[in-house]
């Protein structure tokens, strides 16, 4: 997360404790959120390899997470 992020959402608490937030500002800042975190755990996710009992190593990211081979 940026510094701008961090202030920005600094500011946007501040503000939601003196005067509030609009029905808006809460929806579109809960979407930003939402999707900050889902790209958090997909990025996540597409980091996990699993050993199968064969031996061989399979990169969950790139079996199911759209990510190309090198």
């Amino acid at each position: 997360m940026t510094s701008e992020q961090i202030d920005r959402i600094n500011a946007l608490y501040h503000k939601s404790q003196s005067v509030g937030l609009t029905p808006e500002e809460q929806t579109r800042l809960r979407q930003e959120y939402l999707a900050a975190i889902r790209a958090n755990l997909r990025g996540t996710l597409n980091q996990i390899s699993i050993k199968e009992p064969d031996g061989t190593i399979t990169n969950l990211g790139k079996k199911y997470g759209g990510i190309k081979e090198d």
